[in-house]
């Protein structure tokens, strides 16, 4: 990094004067140089091992403070700045044979904590507690117990120990954080969130070189100084996309990690990495499959990133992978959770033995169907004694375990489901009814099952109406298949009027959203008018079933993509057989008009893909631009025959 030039004779005054302004990056430069020039000068070393810390590369200053100490081995804070930069770089080993070389009664108490540290973070729990019983005035030891606590997953005690430190300490955002974090595993997400935006608003406040709401696209980075860190912005952006990510706002959680201090991504921790590549997983799976590896082999020793690698791998198909990871890595395998395990093993089990797959899952489900059914009976006891407390452990304990048993109870009628059984899926849902009848999942997959048996369709209304009805201020929010397969359902049970006033409502709503952002693509009613001509070409109307989805994409640029794509080839390949069958004649002008539309996907599908991104392929995908003409020289030749 280029310097201005600094006069001689100001060196001092210049290095300080960076430091004061929290210039550390270009402290650094100024100080490495004097280094070079003058390596036995004490107060120059001295500097750039501070500065280096500041910095957070833990690692330097570790070197150039074990340098000072070898030179000044009588000055204690040398020795003890040289294992708090070691303890940073997780050498804890090395750290705590400098702290137990440090006599010097002064540091008696920072020893004491910076040993604590160090065993907390070896895992020796009775260690650390044994080290704070001489600390029990200091309101850090008070933290250090609360994160013991949170360790054993203790986090009703925890959070009252870092009330505690809060009151002593004041205003600390780690502490907050913390606090934040605790109510996030309680799952009392909306106190997470009042202690995330203190956190966030302060930060801002206090720093506002850290924020990220500049008028500049690509923001200039920020870096991992000391502030950032002090100011546990990161942690708190990070916490609050979870909760987004969680509550089923993807689109929120997004922004709340554009929001966060803007940093190169060789800069980003392991966390931000890891919530990145989740929450973006969708929009290029390869690239994102591979930063989660990387962060897995950053961290080894936390088993939640291993088991959600895992997870994503079953969910892409990539069962491989999964197997692969899953065998290969034994030390981390006994890490996870053993019901992750089992649940993983029956998940695994599904590409090359469904039957066996389905009798694993079974025994998972009953296993927690029976804990659902004691819990149950906790809830009814407690009510019929009127305590209180116990009713809301014993719900709180119900809402767990459900939730537990939600992911096994569908991919059980998942396996049913690609088999096109539907009325098992079906008994399979409704033996759950019992425990998972409040689960939006569950009365989704509910609605889906009976609109496909297409003999159902009342009863897909009756699932479909309440979570349409939820969102009746902002019907963009949901899922447009479900938008789609509620006005199919109304159609099909001769409720058209009632279809079309949804329709209105969604058109509405998607008018006012584009001009307010004019270059987003909601493709909401686009996917309504696509379902809806699918069932008219379903039923053999192909005249006005085509024309419907050639209207729902009448703005290429904006409503062409890869899903949309594939409700219309569907469509054109099934007019194509039967064409070919010569079960149907078409008008000329039906003809042109699906020419000039197959013309216009030609020249705005160049460059999208026709498939949906597949992380196991290595070929490249065809695009819309190719499929377009395949279709429409088919077509030309069936005109002609």
């Amino acid at each position: 990094m280029a310097t201005r030039p600094i006069a001689e004779g100001s060196y001092t005054s210049t290095i300080y004067r960076l430091i004061s302004e929290h210039n550390y990056t270009e402290a650094r430069v100024v100080l490495e140089g004097v280094s070079e020039r003058f390596p036995e000068n004490r107060a120059s070393q001295s500097l750039l091992a501070y500065v280096t810390y500041q910095l957070q590369d833990f690692a330097t200053s570790a070197r150039v403070y074990g340098i000072l100490c070898k030179r000044y081995s009588t000055v204690t804070e040398y020795r003890f700045n040289y294992a708090q930069s070691l303890y940073k770089s997780e050498r804890y080993e090395e750290a705590m044979q400098v702290c137990m070389a440090i006599k010097d009664a002064v540091y008696n108490s920072k020893v004491s904590k910076l040993k604590a540290l160090i065993q907390y973070e070896l895992d020796e729990n009775s260690h650390t507690r044994a080290l704070l019983e001489s600390l029990s005035e200091d309101p850090e030891a008070l933290v250090l117990q609360a994160c013991i606590l949170v360790k054993e997953k203790k986090y009703e005690e925890a959070l009252k120990l870092f009330s505690d430190a809060l009151l002593l300490l004041g205003n600390h955002p780690y502490i907050e954080y913390n606090i934040a974090l605790c109510h996030f595993y309680l799952e009392q997400h909306s106190l997470a969130r009042k202690f995330i935006l203190q956190i966030i608003e302060r930060g801002i406040q206090e720093h506002p070189e850290l924020s990220s709401y500049a008028p500049d696209p690509m923001p200039k980075s920020v870096g991992n100084t000391q502030t950032l860190k002090e100011s546990a912005l990161i942690e708190a952006f990070n916490l609050k996309a979870a909760i987004d990510f969680l509550s089923q706002s993807p689109d929120v959680a997004k922004e709340s990690l554009q929001a966060m201090p803007p940093r190169n991504e060789d800069e980003e921790d392991p966390i931000t990495l890891h919530n990145k590549a989740l929450i973006h997983m969708d929009e290029n799976p390869r690239e994102n499959f591979l930063k989660m590896e990387h962060v897995v082999n950053l961290l080894p020793s936390m088993p939640d990133v291993f088991g959600n690698l895992l997870l994503l791998n079953c969910q892409y198909g990539r069962y491989s992978d999964a197997q692969e990871l899953l065998n290969g890595t034994t030390f981390r395998r006994d890490q996870l959770d053993p019901e992750l395990v089992q649940f993983l093993d029956a998940l695994l089990a599904q590409e090359t033995s469904p039957q066996e797959s389905f009798s694993k899952l079974e025994v998972l489900g009953t296993k927690h169907t029976e804990a659902l059914r004691k819990l149950s009976k906790q809830v009814q006891t407690a009510r019929l004694h009127r305590d209180t407390a116990e009713v809301r452990a014993a719900t709180k304990a119900c809402e767990v375990e459900s939730a537990k048993y939600i992911p096994v109870l569908m991919h059980q009628a998942k396996i049913f489901w690609d088999l096109n059984d539907y009325t098992t899926v079906e008994k399979i849902l409704r033996q759950a009814v019992e425990y998972c009848s409040e689960s939006q999942v569950w009365k989704l997959n509910m609605a889906h099952t009976h609109f496909v048996q297409e003999n159902k369709f009342n009863d897909a209304i009756q699932y479909y109406e309440p979570i349409v009805n939820a969102h009746s201020e902002s019907l963009l929010s949901v899922p447009a298949i479900v938008l789609a397969n509620l006005c199919v359902s109304y159609i099909m049970t001769e409720h058209t009027k009632i279809a079309e006033e949804l329709m209105r409502r969604i058109e509405r709503e998607e008018e006012i959203a584009i001009e307010k952002v004019p270059n987003q693509k909601i493709l909401s009613l686009c996917i309504v008018n696509l379902v809806i001509g699918t069932l008219y070409c379903s039923k053999g109307n192909f005249e006005y079933g085509i024309a419907r989805i050639m209207g729902a994409l009448d703005n290429f640029q904006r409503k062409l993509d890869t899903d949309t794509w594939f409700y219309a080839k569907l469509c054109f390949l099934a007019l194509s057989e039967v064409l070919s069958k010569n079960m149907m004649i078409l008008k000329d002008s039906v003809y042109n008009d699906i020419f000039e539309f197959l013309r216009q996907c030609d020249i705005h599908g160049r460059n999208l893909s026709a498939e949906p991104e597949d992380p196991t392929r290595s070929d490249k995908p065809r695009t819309i631009s190719y499929e377009a003409r395949m279709i429409l020289r088919l077509l030309l030749r069936l005109r002609s025959s």
